[in-house]
């Protein structure tokens, strides 16, 4: 689990409840104690176990918790997930922020897969991109993993990539990859460098710059593969924009090294999770 998830699993959970979950206070009795399952309700990957098994001890410590999967296992349907006991009032107070991180993460996780699964066989690798919920990208990105993907650069600090508008501000490709060489020699940093290109020409620029990746950004298939005869293992490529999972393969046998999606986290369906409380203690 990411360093910064106390403090948003808190945060999240005090949005919800407020001043008071004044419905359970309403309904349930303050000791109550019983159980509660946490059941998958479709098939996919599960990604988000331990964040949602810290938001139910961050609403109480004296919860017991057991998870029956683990991120990256596959669910079936109707699957026990979680088994959670302790106090009734606890448990349903943190049910709906721990189903929250549950679905959205299991629903990154299990798209992921998807496209890991179209693409087998071939050398490609599924990678994320920087189009993460604000504040939970940490936590996208591992699920992403979970899912069989890998981490493209986790923010504009761990890797240096040239795009459009860097290029057209430097005054072209060369000069953007000068300028930038020249800051990291500076400031003494050691970071790949990879530029975006948009047509075979800005290929044929970036392959003088000796640089680590070339981006093929929103390029069809036929240009993809292209683009791989002309880099001829130069260096890697990255094959990016207008990814489904309808062509995905057909990228993939281009001979692509990446292919970058932003639709993992930002258009993922979330998965459908239920939790249903076991007959509590008179």
């Amino acid at each position: 689990m990411h360093k910064d998830s106390n403090k948003y699993v808190k945060k999240a959970i005090d949005e919800d409840i407020g001043s008071g979950d004044y419905t359970t206070q309403a309904t349930v009795k303050p000791n109550l104690k019983g159980s509660a399952r946490i059941i998958s309700k479709q098939s996919g990957i599960i990604a988000g176990t331990t964040i949602a098994e810290h938001v139910f001890k961050t609403a109480d410590p004296q919860l017991l918790v057991t998870i029956y999967y683990r991120d990256g296992n596959f669910l079936h349907g109707n699957e026990s997930v979680m088994l959670i006991k302790g106090n009734v009032n606890f448990i349903l107070s943190a049910e709906r922020t721990a189903l929250n991180y549950l679905a959205h993460l299991s629903g990154i996780a299990t798209l992921t897969g998807k496209f890991v699964n179209e693409i087998k066989g071939t050398k490609a690798k599924i990678t994320d991109t920087r189009k993460t919920t604000p504040l939970l990208r940490a936590m996208e990105k591992e699920a992403v993993k979970a899912g069989g993907g890998i981490n493209h650069r986790m923010g504009l600090y761990d890797m240096i990539l040239i795009k459009e508008n860097h290029i057209r501000a430097a005054g072209g490709i060369v000069y953007a990859v000068k300028q930038t060489r020249r800051f990291l020699k500076e400031m003494k940093l050691n970071l790949l460098i990879e530029v975006e290109t948009r047509a075979l020409p800005d290929v044929r620029e970036a392959l003088t710059c000796a640089i680590d990746r070339i981006m093929l950004d929103n390029m069809n298939s036929d240009e993809v593969r292209e683009a791989v005869h002309l880099v001829n293992k130069q260096v890697d490529l990255e094959a990016s924009g207008g990814i489904t999972l309808e062509n995905v393969r057909e990228i993939a046998e281009t001979g692509v090294d990446y292919i970058s999606i932003g639709a993992l986290t930002h258009s993922a369906p979330a998965f459908d999770f239920s939790l249903l409380l076991d007959n509590p203690e008179s």
